[in-house]
């Protein structure tokens, strides 16, 4: 672990990521923090957190485990959110979540309302799938892709107003976007560019992996 903690990847106890895909992110992280169950899919991929933290219900430990395991048990709070406080105890700016999506619905759905809660406590904070990035954005929202990449806009907070964009193949125009009426899924970069402004609400923005899990690490 490096004296200067700036980035950390987190793995929790969902889907189990492509393995080259973490070990790229993992290159260039100080910190390696599995939540919970997330020790268990380490060790299966034979790759070694700093710590396993969580109640440990799911966690299955092995007198040659080298890592570090704190109990938190807690049950107001869960494993994402004890990591993510261990992370920011640290001083740790930029995160990748793997692994917190996937399998239960119901553990996605609230660790996206997880992703909302620590969104400021981060410069960055994202979780990623063998499908997908996401993560929320603040307006304005700037950021170069390649062509052709595969984008959506969803509202977490279930209404968010005023969007207006720029370099989508369909572009948005202070519009609204809102759960069970209007969403922004299913769009296409089509200028290196994107630009995105939005009056209030939360808006995820999901980038789609082009082919499989290897083609954005």
């Amino acid at each position: 672990m490096k004296n200067e903690l700036k980035s950390a990847v987190i793995l929790c106890n969902g889907q189990p990521p492509d393995r080259a895909q973490i070990v790229h992110s993992l290159k260039k992280a100080d910190l390696f923090i599995a939540a919970d169950g997330g020790g268990n899919t380490a060790r299966a991929m034979n790759i070694s957190p700093d710590i396993v933290i969580g109640d440990l219900d799911s966690y299955k430990p092995e007198k040659t485990d080298p890592w570090k395991v704190i109990e938190r048990p807690n049950q107001n709070f869960n494993d994402l959110e004890k990591a993510l406080d261990y992370a920011h105890s640290k001083g740790i700016a930029d995160v990748v979540v793997y692994g917190a999506t996937g399998l239960r619905l119901d553990h996605t759905v609230k660790n996206l309302s997880v992703l909302k809660q620590y969104h400021t406590l981060f410069d960055s904070i994202y979780f990623r799938d063998l499908y997908c990035d996401v993560k929320l954005i603040d307006s304005p929202f700037r950021e170069n892709f390649s062509l052709h990449t595969e984008v959506s806009l969803f509202p977490l907070s279930g209404i968010v107003r005023g969007v207006t964009s720029r370099g989508l193949k369909y572009n948005l125009s202070n519009d609204t976007l809102e759960n069970g009426i209007f969403d922004g899924s299913s769009n296409l970069t089509v200028a290196p560019r994107v630009e995105i402004t939005f009056d209030s609400g939360d808006l995820l923005f999901f980038i789609n992996h082009k082919t499989d899990s290897k083609s954005n690490q």
